[in-house]
């Protein structure tokens, strides 16, 4: 069954609008800069982006460890990535807990990632709705329109084609996924 959308997903324009309303220079700015380049640029589900470990995250590899697959980061996210993993280290956070927190390594929680991102978005001047899963949906359609291969594309955001053919299709491993999301361009 597909899953209709409504309304298209943010635009890449849209998406470095709504990135460059966080600071660069707090805390809180970082972290929630981190944020949506998991969402946006790596296509992270909400509750992986919430739940992923700091020592799963290398930007410097660019791949992300998440419990049931890897991801590649892009030139962007990875910039942004290393970044708060710099200001972690500084906080003294523990690599073992998860990697977008709160300046005290608590866990963010899924309501306030729903507040967040809403308020991001007005700061940015954004009209359109702007949801955790509109930035995954908006990295999707955003690989799709710079023609990364369809297996690419489900690689990384981890998911499988519906049918029972999908055994037979191409898989991409993660040499290829990572490759791939280091040559995406930056938008802006």
């Amino acid at each position: 069954m597909a899953i209709l959308i409504d309304a298209p997903p943010l635009s890449a324009e849209e998406g470095w609008a709504l990135l460059a309303t966080s600071s660069e220079n707090t805390s809180t700015g970082l972290r929630n800069r981190a944020l949506v380049v998991l969402l946006w640029r790596v296509g992270l589900r909400p509750g992986e982006a919430l739940t992923v470990r700091a020592a799963d995250v290398d930007g410097e590899t660019g791949v992300i460890t998440l419990p049931s697959r890897q991801a590649g980061i892009d030139r962007l996210a990875a910039r942004v990535i290393v970044a708060w993993t710099h200001r972690r280290a500084e906080l003294g956070l523990n690599s073992d807990g998860p990697f977008i927190s709160t300046p005290a390594g608590k866990p963010l929680s899924q309501a306030y990632v729903r507040e967040l991102l809403p308020r991001l978005a007005e700061r940015a001047g954004l009209t359109v709705r702007v949801h955790a899963m509109g930035l995954r949906y908006a990295c999707a359609a955003e690989m799709g329109q710079e023609g990364l291969l369809t297996e690419v594309i489900q690689a990384q955001l981890g998911v499988q084609p519906q049918s029972t053919i999908g055994r037979y299709l191409p898989h991409a491993d993660l040499a290829e996924m990572v490759q791939a999301m280091q040559a995406r361009p930056i938008p802006g």
